[in-house]
Protein backbone atom coordinates (compact mmCIF):
# COMPACT_ATOMS: atom_id res chain seq x y z
CA UNK A 1 0.00 0.00 0.00
CA UNK A 2 1.19 3.26 -1.01
CA UNK A 3 2.12 5.48 1.94
CA UNK A 4 -0.66 7.96 3.36
CA UNK A 5 1.24 11.37 3.04
CA UNK A 6 -0.40 14.87 4.82
CA UNK A 7 -1.24 17.07 2.02
CA UNK A 8 -2.44 20.75 2.03
CA UNK A 9 -4.12 22.44 -0.76
CA UNK A 10 -2.75 25.79 -1.01
CA UNK A 11 -3.87 29.13 -2.41
CA UNK A 12 -2.40 28.06 -5.96
CA UNK A 13 -3.73 24.67 -5.86
CA UNK A 14 -7.45 26.25 -6.14
CA UNK A 15 -8.86 27.33 -9.69
CA UNK A 16 -11.27 29.73 -8.63
CA UNK A 17 -11.23 32.17 -5.59
CA UNK A 18 -13.62 32.17 -2.84
CA UNK A 19 -14.65 34.04 -0.35
CA UNK A 20 -14.34 33.54 3.48
CA UNK A 21 -17.28 32.39 5.07
CA UNK A 22 -17.96 35.18 7.56
CA UNK A 23 -16.32 37.97 5.19
CA UNK A 24 -18.60 41.41 5.45
CA UNK A 25 -20.15 40.69 8.52
CA UNK A 26 -20.54 43.48 10.96
CA UNK A 27 -20.11 43.03 14.81
CA UNK A 28 -23.33 41.92 16.23
CA UNK A 29 -25.23 41.40 13.44
CA UNK A 30 -26.70 38.10 12.89
CA UNK A 31 -26.10 35.64 10.82
CA UNK A 32 -27.77 35.12 7.32
CA UNK A 33 -27.56 31.81 4.93
CA UNK A 34 -26.53 32.14 1.51
CA UNK A 35 -30.08 33.24 -0.24
CA UNK A 36 -30.85 35.54 2.46
CA UNK A 37 -34.29 34.24 3.23
CA UNK A 38 -33.19 33.03 6.50
CA UNK A 39 -31.51 34.73 9.71
CA UNK A 40 -30.00 32.53 12.08
CA UNK A 41 -30.61 32.96 16.41
CA UNK A 42 -27.51 33.71 17.29
CA UNK A 43 -24.62 35.55 16.39
CA UNK A 44 -22.32 33.68 18.63
CA UNK A 45 -19.64 32.02 16.56
CA UNK A 46 -16.37 30.03 17.51
CA UNK A 47 -13.92 29.21 14.87
CA UNK A 48 -12.15 25.53 15.39
CA UNK A 49 -8.39 25.57 13.88
CA UNK A 50 -7.68 21.87 15.06
CA UNK A 51 -9.61 18.30 16.09
CA UNK A 52 -8.34 19.28 19.75
CA UNK A 53 -9.91 22.63 19.51
CA UNK A 54 -13.88 21.31 18.26
CA UNK A 55 -13.14 19.12 21.20
CA UNK A 56 -11.97 21.40 23.97
CA UNK A 57 -15.25 23.91 22.82
CA UNK A 58 -17.64 21.16 22.58
CA UNK A 59 -16.55 20.18 25.81
CA UNK A 60 -17.52 23.60 27.10
CA UNK A 61 -20.68 24.86 25.75
CA UNK A 62 -23.70 22.99 26.84
CA UNK A 63 -25.96 23.81 23.34
CA UNK A 64 -24.12 24.25 19.93
CA UNK A 65 -24.22 23.48 16.22
CA UNK A 66 -22.04 23.37 13.47
CA UNK A 67 -22.46 26.66 10.80
CA UNK A 68 -21.44 25.45 7.63
CA UNK A 69 -21.52 27.52 3.69
CA UNK A 70 -25.29 28.17 4.58
CA UNK A 71 -26.87 26.78 1.91
CA UNK A 72 -29.92 25.37 3.84
CA UNK A 73 -33.27 26.73 3.23
CA UNK A 74 -34.33 25.34 6.56
CA UNK A 75 -33.32 25.51 10.14
CA UNK A 76 -31.83 22.33 10.46
CA UNK A 77 -28.45 23.89 11.20
CA UNK A 78 -29.54 26.60 13.26
CA UNK A 79 -29.02 27.66 17.14
CA UNK A 80 -30.24 29.98 19.25
CA UNK A 81 -27.21 29.47 21.78
CA UNK A 82 -23.60 29.06 19.74
CA UNK A 83 -22.46 28.29 16.92
CA UNK A 84 -18.61 26.40 15.80
CA UNK A 85 -17.35 27.14 12.51
CA UNK A 86 -14.76 24.41 11.21
CA UNK A 87 -13.85 26.29 8.06
CA UNK A 88 -10.64 26.90 8.97
CA UNK A 89 -9.85 23.01 8.82
CA UNK A 90 -9.78 22.54 4.99
CA UNK A 91 -7.41 20.48 4.46
CA UNK A 92 -6.53 17.02 2.43
CA UNK A 93 -5.61 14.57 5.53
CA UNK A 94 -4.30 11.65 2.67
CA UNK A 95 -4.61 9.99 -0.35
CA UNK A 96 -4.43 6.42 -0.47
CA UNK A 97 -4.41 5.60 -4.32
CA UNK A 98 -4.45 2.10 -3.73
CA UNK A 99 -7.83 1.73 -1.47
CA UNK A 100 -8.57 4.90 -3.96
CA UNK A 101 -10.20 6.98 -1.35
CA UNK A 102 -9.45 10.32 -0.01
CA UNK A 103 -9.65 11.69 3.22
CA UNK A 104 -10.18 15.29 4.05
CA UNK A 105 -11.80 17.90 6.61
CA UNK A 106 -15.42 17.69 6.71
CA UNK A 107 -15.70 21.43 6.59
CA UNK A 108 -13.85 21.67 3.08
CA UNK A 109 -16.01 22.79 0.00
CA UNK A 110 -16.06 20.64 -3.01
CA UNK A 111 -14.70 23.05 -5.02
CA UNK A 112 -11.76 22.75 -3.06
CA UNK A 113 -11.18 19.26 -3.64
CA UNK A 114 -11.81 18.67 -7.21
CA UNK A 115 -9.28 20.30 -8.95
CA UNK A 116 -6.60 18.50 -6.24
CA UNK A 117 -8.27 15.09 -7.16
CA UNK A 118 -8.20 15.71 -10.57
CA UNK A 119 -4.34 16.43 -10.09
CA UNK A 120 -3.43 13.44 -8.74
CA UNK A 121 -5.63 11.49 -11.41
CA UNK A 122 -9.31 10.93 -9.84
CA UNK A 123 -12.35 11.71 -9.72
CA UNK A 124 -15.52 11.51 -7.39
CA UNK A 125 -18.52 9.59 -8.49
CA UNK A 126 -20.63 12.32 -8.21
CA UNK A 127 -21.29 15.95 -7.48
CA UNK A 128 -24.32 18.77 -6.76
CA UNK A 129 -24.97 21.33 -8.88
CA UNK A 130 -22.97 23.54 -7.19
CA UNK A 131 -20.01 23.19 -6.03
CA UNK A 132 -19.97 25.54 -3.29
CA UNK A 133 -21.16 23.42 -0.33
CA UNK A 134 -19.25 21.80 2.29
CA UNK A 135 -19.00 17.83 2.27
CA UNK A 136 -19.99 17.04 5.58
CA UNK A 137 -22.88 18.97 5.12
CA UNK A 138 -23.61 17.71 2.01
CA UNK A 139 -23.64 14.67 3.15
CA UNK A 140 -25.76 14.86 6.36
CA UNK A 141 -28.68 16.24 4.18
CA UNK A 142 -27.60 13.63 1.19
CA UNK A 143 -27.88 16.11 -0.86
CA UNK A 144 -27.65 14.16 -4.46
CA UNK A 145 -26.39 15.97 -8.00
CA UNK A 146 -28.16 13.30 -10.78
CA UNK A 147 -27.41 10.06 -13.16
CA UNK A 148 -29.47 7.15 -13.03
CA UNK A 149 -26.80 4.74 -11.61
CA UNK A 150 -25.60 7.72 -9.62
CA UNK A 151 -26.11 7.72 -6.01
CA UNK A 152 -26.28 10.80 -3.87
CA UNK A 153 -22.79 12.53 -2.75
CA UNK A 154 -23.37 9.94 0.89
CA UNK A 155 -22.62 7.35 -1.15
CA UNK A 156 -19.30 7.97 -2.03
CA UNK A 157 -18.49 7.96 2.50
CA UNK A 158 -16.27 5.32 3.75
CA UNK A 159 -15.62 6.17 6.86
CA UNK A 160 -16.78 9.25 8.69
CA UNK A 161 -15.25 10.92 12.16
CA UNK A 162 -17.26 12.93 14.54
CA UNK A 163 -16.65 14.48 18.13
CA UNK A 164 -19.61 13.54 20.52
CA UNK A 165 -21.33 15.60 23.25
CA UNK A 166 -18.67 14.15 25.52
CA UNK A 167 -16.21 15.40 23.42
CA UNK A 168 -14.59 12.33 22.41
CA UNK A 169 -13.69 11.59 18.59
CA UNK A 170 -15.80 8.55 17.53
CA UNK A 171 -14.53 7.12 13.74
CA UNK A 172 -17.15 4.82 11.97
CA UNK A 173 -16.25 2.80 8.27
CA UNK A 174 -18.26 1.13 5.81
CA UNK A 175 -16.17 -2.00 6.45
CA UNK A 176 -16.36 -2.59 9.82
CA UNK A 177 -19.21 -0.93 11.17
CA UNK A 178 -22.32 -1.81 9.40
CA UNK A 179 -25.73 -0.24 10.39
CA UNK A 180 -24.26 2.30 12.96
CA UNK A 181 -22.13 3.39 9.56
CA UNK A 182 -25.30 3.36 7.40
CA UNK A 183 -26.45 5.42 10.29
CA UNK A 184 -24.07 7.89 10.50
CA UNK A 185 -23.34 8.98 7.29
CA UNK A 186 -26.74 11.12 6.42
CA UNK A 187 -26.01 12.74 10.16
CA UNK A 188 -28.44 15.80 9.87
CA UNK A 189 -26.36 17.51 12.59
CA UNK A 190 -27.69 15.22 15.17
CA UNK A 191 -24.43 12.87 16.06
CA UNK A 192 -22.07 15.06 16.43
CA UNK A 193 -19.76 17.44 14.96
CA UNK A 194 -17.90 15.91 11.57
CA UNK A 195 -14.39 16.82 11.61
CA UNK A 196 -13.30 13.99 8.94
CA UNK A 197 -14.78 11.77 6.05
CA UNK A 198 -13.24 9.08 3.75
CA UNK A 199 -14.75 9.50 0.47
CA UNK A 200 -14.34 6.94 -2.71
CA UNK A 201 -12.59 7.78 -5.95
CA UNK A 202 -12.44 6.87 -8.92
CA UNK A 203 -10.04 7.22 -12.10
CA UNK A 204 -10.38 10.50 -13.44
CA UNK A 205 -12.39 11.50 -16.60
CA UNK A 206 -13.76 14.35 -18.91
CA UNK A 207 -16.93 14.84 -19.95
CA UNK A 208 -19.05 17.20 -22.11
CA UNK A 209 -22.34 19.01 -21.69
CA UNK A 210 -24.79 19.74 -24.39
CA UNK A 211 -28.34 21.34 -23.40
CA UNK A 212 -31.73 20.67 -26.19
CA UNK A 213 -34.72 23.17 -25.85
CA UNK A 214 -38.09 22.42 -25.73
CA UNK A 215 -38.86 18.95 -25.24
CA UNK A 216 -42.21 17.77 -25.54
CA UNK A 217 -44.37 16.72 -22.63
CA UNK A 218 -45.84 14.04 -24.51
CA UNK A 219 -41.95 12.59 -25.28
CA UNK A 220 -41.17 12.79 -21.61
CA UNK A 221 -43.89 10.84 -20.84
CA UNK A 222 -43.33 8.27 -22.82
CA UNK A 223 -39.67 7.94 -23.33
CA UNK A 224 -38.61 9.18 -19.27
CA UNK A 225 -35.96 5.97 -18.57
CA UNK A 226 -34.51 6.76 -21.94
CA UNK A 227 -34.09 10.71 -21.92
CA UNK A 228 -33.00 9.82 -17.71
CA UNK A 229 -30.36 7.41 -19.71
CA UNK A 230 -29.18 9.93 -22.43
CA UNK A 231 -26.39 10.84 -19.98
CA UNK A 232 -23.77 9.99 -17.13
CA UNK A 233 -25.86 12.62 -15.39
CA UNK A 234 -29.17 14.58 -17.07
CA UNK A 235 -31.45 17.54 -15.57
CA UNK A 236 -34.89 18.49 -16.52
CA UNK A 237 -35.41 22.35 -16.61
CA UNK A 238 -39.35 23.19 -16.72
CA UNK A 239 -41.34 26.01 -15.56
CA UNK A 240 -44.68 23.68 -15.96
CA UNK A 241 -45.92 25.88 -19.28
CA UNK A 242 -46.53 25.13 -22.57
CA UNK A 243 -46.93 21.60 -22.13
CA UNK A 244 -42.93 20.97 -22.26
CA UNK A 245 -39.53 21.20 -20.34
CA UNK A 246 -37.38 24.12 -21.80
CA UNK A 247 -34.05 23.12 -21.45
CA UNK A 248 -32.77 19.16 -21.13
CA UNK A 249 -28.94 18.79 -20.03
CA UNK A 250 -27.42 16.20 -20.92
CA UNK A 251 -23.73 15.34 -19.23
CA UNK A 252 -22.10 12.51 -20.65
CA UNK A 253 -18.78 11.20 -20.30
CA UNK A 254 -16.12 11.67 -23.29
CA UNK A 255 -14.99 8.49 -23.98
CA UNK A 256 -19.49 7.45 -24.49
CA UNK A 257 -21.50 7.94 -27.67
CA UNK A 258 -21.70 11.57 -28.67
CA UNK A 259 -24.81 13.85 -27.90
CA UNK A 260 -27.41 13.59 -30.77
CA UNK A 261 -28.73 16.64 -32.80
CA UNK A 262 -32.24 15.43 -32.86
CA UNK A 263 -33.50 14.60 -28.98
CA UNK A 264 -36.69 13.19 -28.68
CA UNK A 265 -38.12 16.42 -30.45
CA UNK A 266 -35.96 18.46 -28.72
CA UNK A 267 -33.35 20.79 -30.15
CA UNK A 268 -29.64 21.55 -29.52
CA UNK A 269 -28.72 24.56 -27.83
CA UNK A 270 -26.71 27.19 -30.28
CA UNK A 271 -25.29 29.21 -27.33
CA UNK A 272 -24.31 28.38 -23.15
CA UNK A 273 -27.71 28.54 -21.29
CA UNK A 274 -28.82 29.65 -17.85
CA UNK A 275 -31.75 27.52 -16.30
CA UNK A 276 -33.46 30.31 -15.22
CA UNK A 277 -34.51 32.10 -18.56
CA UNK A 278 -33.19 35.70 -18.55
CA UNK A 279 -30.25 35.57 -16.91
CA UNK A 280 -26.89 35.32 -17.95
CA UNK A 281 -25.01 32.11 -18.83
CA UNK A 282 -21.66 33.52 -17.87
CA UNK A 283 -21.71 31.61 -14.33
CA UNK A 284 -23.17 27.64 -15.56
CA UNK A 285 -20.57 25.49 -16.61
CA UNK A 286 -19.40 25.08 -20.28
CA UNK A 287 -22.12 24.00 -22.33
CA UNK A 288 -22.19 23.02 -26.57
CA UNK A 289 -20.76 19.95 -26.22
CA UNK A 290 -16.74 21.12 -25.32
CA UNK A 291 -15.11 18.79 -23.28
CA UNK A 292 -13.63 19.22 -20.43
CA UNK A 293 -12.27 17.82 -16.73
CA UNK A 294 -15.41 15.94 -15.06
CA UNK A 295 -15.53 18.56 -12.19
CA UNK A 296 -16.22 21.53 -14.78
CA UNK A 297 -19.15 19.52 -16.33
CA UNK A 298 -20.85 17.89 -13.80
CA UNK A 299 -21.75 20.89 -11.64
CA UNK A 300 -24.13 23.55 -13.13
CA UNK A 301 -22.63 26.24 -11.73
CA UNK A 302 -18.34 27.40 -11.79
CA UNK A 303 -16.71 27.75 -8.35
CA UNK A 304 -16.44 31.41 -7.03
CA UNK A 305 -19.41 32.82 -8.99
CA UNK A 306 -22.73 33.63 -7.71
CA UNK A 307 -25.02 29.95 -7.80
CA UNK A 308 -28.86 30.35 -9.27
CA UNK A 309 -30.67 33.48 -9.15
CA UNK A 310 -28.88 34.27 -5.60
CA UNK A 311 -32.08 35.15 -4.02
CA UNK A 312 -34.26 32.73 -3.59
CA UNK A 313 -36.71 30.11 -1.81
CA UNK A 314 -35.89 26.08 -2.56
CA UNK A 315 -37.96 23.33 -1.86
CA UNK A 316 -37.60 19.29 -3.52
CA UNK A 317 -39.31 16.44 -3.22
CA UNK A 318 -37.92 12.52 -3.66
CA UNK A 319 -40.62 10.13 -5.57
CA UNK A 320 -39.50 6.58 -6.34
CA UNK A 321 -38.59 6.04 -10.12
CA UNK A 322 -41.16 3.85 -10.69
CA UNK A 323 -43.65 6.54 -9.90
CA UNK A 324 -41.68 9.13 -11.50
CA UNK A 325 -43.93 10.55 -15.02
CA UNK A 326 -47.13 9.86 -12.91
CA UNK A 327 -45.56 12.45 -9.76
CA UNK A 328 -44.42 14.71 -12.45
CA UNK A 329 -47.55 14.74 -13.88
CA UNK A 330 -49.05 15.16 -10.83
CA UNK A 331 -47.33 18.43 -10.02
CA UNK A 332 -48.17 19.65 -13.72
CA UNK A 333 -51.63 19.79 -12.81
CA UNK A 334 -50.53 22.73 -10.64
CA UNK A 335 -49.28 24.65 -13.04
CA UNK A 336 -51.27 28.03 -12.82
CA UNK A 337 -50.72 27.93 -9.10
CA UNK A 338 -47.09 26.82 -9.01
CA UNK A 339 -45.83 29.22 -12.39
CA UNK A 340 -46.31 32.57 -10.53
CA UNK A 341 -44.43 32.13 -7.73
CA UNK A 342 -41.21 29.73 -9.31
CA UNK A 343 -37.91 30.66 -10.94
CA UNK A 344 -37.09 27.11 -12.40
CA UNK A 345 -37.67 23.55 -11.46
CA UNK A 346 -35.39 20.95 -11.84
CA UNK A 347 -36.47 17.27 -11.92
CA UNK A 348 -33.44 14.50 -11.94
CA UNK A 349 -32.51 10.64 -10.82
CA UNK A 350 -30.48 9.64 -7.99
CA UNK A 351 -30.33 5.62 -7.52
CA UNK A 352 -31.04 4.16 -4.20
CA UNK A 353 -28.66 3.48 -1.18
CA UNK A 354 -28.48 1.93 2.34
CA UNK A 355 -28.01 5.09 4.40
CA UNK A 356 -30.78 5.07 6.87
CA UNK A 357 -32.03 8.63 6.59
CA UNK A 358 -31.30 9.03 2.68
CA UNK A 359 -34.08 9.67 0.93
CA UNK A 360 -33.40 7.55 -1.12
CA UNK A 361 -33.10 4.63 1.14
CA UNK A 362 -34.26 1.44 -0.65
CA UNK A 363 -35.64 3.42 -3.34
CA UNK A 364 -33.82 4.97 -6.71
CA UNK A 365 -35.80 8.10 -7.10
CA UNK A 366 -35.91 11.14 -8.89
CA UNK A 367 -36.41 14.42 -7.37
CA UNK A 368 -38.51 17.47 -8.27
CA UNK A 369 -37.07 20.67 -7.22
CA UNK A 370 -38.34 24.42 -6.66
CA UNK A 371 -36.49 26.89 -6.86
CA UNK A 372 -38.62 29.68 -5.77
CA UNK A 373 -39.19 33.89 -6.34
CA UNK A 374 -38.26 35.15 -3.23
CA UNK A 375 -42.12 35.16 -1.71
CA UNK A 376 -42.05 33.35 1.50
CA UNK A 377 -46.03 33.40 2.25
CA UNK A 378 -46.83 32.08 -1.17
CA UNK A 379 -44.77 29.51 -1.47
CA UNK A 380 -45.62 28.77 2.39
CA UNK A 381 -49.19 27.87 0.88
CA UNK A 382 -48.61 26.48 -1.70
CA UNK A 383 -45.92 23.42 -0.17
CA UNK A 384 -49.19 22.02 1.29
CA UNK A 385 -50.75 21.76 -1.59
CA UNK A 386 -47.94 20.40 -4.01
CA UNK A 387 -46.99 17.29 -0.79
CA UNK A 388 -51.02 16.35 -1.22
CA UNK A 389 -50.87 15.94 -4.61
CA UNK A 390 -46.99 14.02 -4.18
CA UNK A 391 -48.34 12.40 -1.29
CA UNK A 392 -49.70 8.77 -3.13
CA UNK A 393 -46.36 8.46 -4.51
CA UNK A 394 -44.59 8.76 -0.78
CA UNK A 395 -42.52 11.85 -1.73
CA UNK A 396 -40.14 12.59 1.24
CA UNK A 397 -38.56 16.25 1.11
CA UNK A 398 -35.08 17.38 1.24
CA UNK A 399 -33.88 17.72 4.91
CA UNK A 400 -32.17 21.26 3.92
CA UNK A 401 -34.96 22.28 2.26
CA UNK A 402 -38.41 24.18 3.24
CA UNK A 403 -41.10 21.78 3.93
CA UNK A 404 -44.16 21.91 5.40
CA UNK A 405 -44.34 17.58 6.00
CA UNK A 406 -46.03 17.01 9.54
CA UNK A 407 -43.64 15.26 11.86
CA UNK A 408 -45.93 12.12 11.79
CA UNK A 409 -45.81 11.84 8.40
CA UNK A 410 -42.11 11.73 8.10
CA UNK A 411 -41.95 9.41 10.43
CA UNK A 412 -43.93 7.22 8.74
CA UNK A 413 -41.55 7.58 5.17
CA UNK A 414 -38.43 7.03 7.28
CA UNK A 415 -38.58 2.90 8.80
CA UNK A 416 -35.48 3.60 10.14
CA UNK A 417 -35.90 7.25 11.89
CA UNK A 418 -36.42 5.26 15.50
CA UNK A 419 -33.35 3.51 15.11
CA UNK A 420 -31.63 6.50 14.35
CA UNK A 421 -32.62 8.61 17.05
CA UNK A 422 -32.10 6.24 19.45
CA UNK A 423 -28.42 6.02 18.27
CA UNK A 424 -28.28 9.67 18.43
CA UNK A 425 -28.84 9.90 22.06
CA UNK A 426 -26.40 7.31 22.86
CA UNK A 427 -24.00 9.89 21.21
CA UNK A 428 -25.62 12.68 22.82
CA UNK A 429 -27.94 11.95 25.73
CA UNK A 430 -28.64 15.38 26.49
CA UNK A 431 -29.27 16.85 23.36
CA UNK A 432 -26.75 19.08 22.78
CA UNK A 433 -26.73 19.24 19.23
CA UNK A 434 -30.47 19.22 18.93
CA UNK A 435 -32.26 22.34 17.75
CA UNK A 436 -35.92 23.42 17.11
CA UNK A 437 -35.64 21.63 13.35
CA UNK A 438 -34.59 18.12 14.83
CA UNK A 439 -37.13 17.88 18.26
CA UNK A 440 -39.67 18.92 16.19
CA UNK A 441 -39.36 16.88 12.95
CA UNK A 442 -37.29 13.64 14.47
CA UNK A 443 -37.00 13.75 18.29
CA UNK A 444 -40.97 14.77 19.26
CA UNK A 445 -41.76 11.27 17.40
CA UNK A 446 -39.92 9.09 19.87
Amino acid sequence: MQKRTFLKLSSAMLATPFLKPFEGLVPGEKFKNWAGNLTYSTDKLAECTSVANVQELVRKYPKLKVLGTRHCFNTIADSTDQFLSLMPMSEVVSLDTTAKTVTVDGSMKYGQLVPYLDSKGFALHNLASLPHISVAGAIGTATHGSGMKNGNLSTAVRGIEFITANGETRTLTADRDGDAFRAAVVHLGALGVVTRVTLAVQPTFTMRQTVYENLPLAQLKENFDAIMSSGYSVSLFTNWLNDTVSEVWVKSRADEAPPKTDFYGATAATKNLHPIVGISAENCTDQLGVVGPWYERMPHFKMGFTPSSGQELQSEYFVPRKHAVDAILAVEKLKAQVNPHLLISEIRAIDGDDLWMSPCYKQPSIAIHFTWKPEWPAVRQLLPVIERELAPFQARPHWGKLFTMAPSRLESLYEKMPAFCQLATQYDPSGKFRNAFLNTNLFGNV
